[in-house]
């Protein structure tokens, strides 16, 4: 990750979930993060509305130059990638699979500008309850940021991130080679290089530290 608010919300989710595959949405408190959560926003599990966004911070609606509360995450992306953030989404949940993504964006006759995105999953009861937790955070300040909203998302890179316990060892809540075992029985997996990678539309997914993974 290279956004300073990326790795701070890694962080404090890694810091709450100790062992377990994910920590509880209860557990989230605002004022721990409040110095990213401008950057910050919540999404709703519920495939039917596209993904509504429970919250979004000031930095995310600015991109959009409006508010963003209760709009479809879906829509913010270029069709193409809207379909396959739509198969991806569930299994960040269902499977606790933090993701990092490189995305740019930018209004009509501009240049884009990059953007780092993370999505984090938050445990919950039933799937109804389903929330994942991310940022969205720039790389620099445009001019249009603010004035103009940008037409769409568009997704140059993905990637999963390490998922370790606190030891970085296995433990009986979340016995890793196991865990990847069962995400890759339930998904469409080929080799690349020799190196695993999970296929969610027309996006593929890279575990580990490798950048360039979006085909």
């Amino acid at each position: 990750m290279r956004h300073a608010a990326s790795r701070h919300l890694y962080a404090y989710w890694n810091r709450l979930r100790r062992d377990r595959p994910a920590p509880q949405r209860s557990e989230i408190d605002p004022a721990a993060i409040r110095d990213i959560l401008s950057y910050t926003f919540m999404l709703e599990l519920d495939e039917n509305l596209g993904f509504p966004i429970r919250l979004a911070g000031a930095r995310i609606n600015a991109l959009f130059n409006h508010e963003l509360k209760g709009s479809s995450f879906i829509t913010l992306w270029r069709e193409r990638e809207a379909a396959s953030m739509a198969v991806l989404l569930p299994r960040i949940l269902y499977h606790a699979c933090p993701i990092v993504a490189r995305v740019t964006a930018a209004p009509s006759g501009h240049d884009e500008s990059a953007f780092e995105l993370l999505l984090l999953p938050l445990a919950c009861d039933t799937m109804a309850q389903g929330r994942i937790l991310g940022t969205l955070a720039g790389f620099d300040h445009p001019a249009w940021l603010g004035l103009l909203p940008v037409e769409h998302l568009t997704l140059r890179s993905l990637r999963q991130l390490p998922h370790m316990t606190r030891n970085d060892s296995a433990s009986p809540q979340q016995d890793l080679p196991t865990a990847r075992a069962r995400i890759r029985q339930n998904l469409a997996v080929f080799p690349s290089g020799g190196q695993p990678v999970s296929r969610y539309g027309h996006l593929r997914v890279y575990s580990g530290g490798r950048q360039d993974a979006l085909a």
